[in-house]
């Protein structure tokens, strides 16, 4: 009797878990953004909050917890309740560099989260100030290669994928640039613009109006082919760095434990909301090209970039404390 009772008991409870995976969502869900309001990340989700939450049946509501280029956030969502109502909207760093750049984070991505969709693939753009001497990606290479170079790049910060994308390139060219950390992409490009920088590698969504205007000049494209808003600008691999392809992304994972049927269930919601016609506009507006992968799928392309990081930290000798 008591083994049939027990046998009751775990039916019971698995009944009862089936029931509230199939009812999820039934009250509001929480996505912590690792970055403060009106940055980049806080841009892209607002693009798909209010379809997200129509198609879902309950709001999604942003928690933002910045700092520590969103480790604070990953933290956070690492400890959260696998419920299915904390959920992670994060980029290349917090997902794929940060364990491996910052001294004392122990943290691994990839086995405190599951993965939900890969949203975005952006390729970033080289560009100088328009008094630059460097007129194609050949000319920087060159001047990078002299004994006397001193060959110098802004970034959004240690770990923002402006910075991997630079240390990459001088890893790629063999030589050494110096790599000036600022807080945000906006004071770094206004050093650039005023030429105090050799360089930047930025997104195209940041560098667009100026590139049309005339006062910076792309060079290059970081990633695998040219993208149709610069036709005419070569990718870095074309321009003599071969293999070369450095992109940035988002993505939206959940707590480990997550039941799969959930993490499905979102996936998919997400994958539709990215879609829809007025979604898909409002992203090429900001040059953004859309993902919407499978969970399976990004799992694959999750694993490699996270390997391909360590493998980037530790041949260029990237550490923060």
């Amino acid at each position: 009797m008591k083994l049939i009772g027990k046998l009751a008991w775990a039916l019971a409870a698995c009944m009862a878990a089936g029931a509230a995976q199939a009812e999820w969502p039934d009250r509001p869900l929480r996505m912590v953004i690792g970055f403060a309001p009106g940055g980049a990340s806080d841009i892209a989700f607002k693009m798909v909050q209010d379809e997200l939450s129509k198609r879902l049946g309950q709001p999604v509501v942003p928690s933002y917890k910045p700092g520590a280029n969103g480790n604070i956030a990953n933290q956070a969502v690492a400890t959260a309740e696998p419920d299915g109502y904390t959920a992670l909207w994060a980029n290349i760093g917090p997902l794929a560099i940060n364990t491996y750049l910052y001294k004392g984070v122990e943290l691994d991505p990839g086995k405190a989260f599951v993965p939900v969709t890969q949203l975005t693939d952006s390729p970033l753009v080289v560009v100088v100030p328009k008094d630059s001497p460097f007129h194609t990606m050949q000319d920087l290479v060159e001047a990078a290669k002299k004994p006397d170079a001193s060959l110098s790049y802004g970034s959004a910060g240690h770990g923002s994928s402006m910075h991997v994308a630079g240390a990459a390139l001088a890893l790629a060219v063999g030589v050494p640039m110096t790599h000036v950390p600022y807080k945000g992409s906006a004071p770094a490009l206004q050093d650039l613009l005023a030429g105090r920088l050799s360089f930047m590698v930025d997104s195209r969504s940041t560098t667009a109006s100026f590139i049309r205007e005339g006062s910076l000049r792309a060079l290059a494209v970081s990633g695998d082919q040219r993208v149709a808003d610069l036709p005419d600008v070569p990718t870095v691999a074309e321009s003599g760095v071969p293999g070369f392809k450095v992109t940035t992304w988002q993505a939206v994972v959940m707590p480990a434990g997550t039941p799969q049927p959930i993490v499905d269930k979102f996936s998919a919601a997400l994958r539709e909301t990215l879609q829809m016609p007025q979604v898909r506009e409002r992203f090429e507006r900001i040059y953004t090209p859309l993902v919407g992968s499978t969970p399976e799928a990004f799992a694959v392309f999750w694993a490699k970039e996270r390997a391909d990081a360590r493998k980037l930290v530790e041949q260029a000798r990237l550490q923060v404390d």
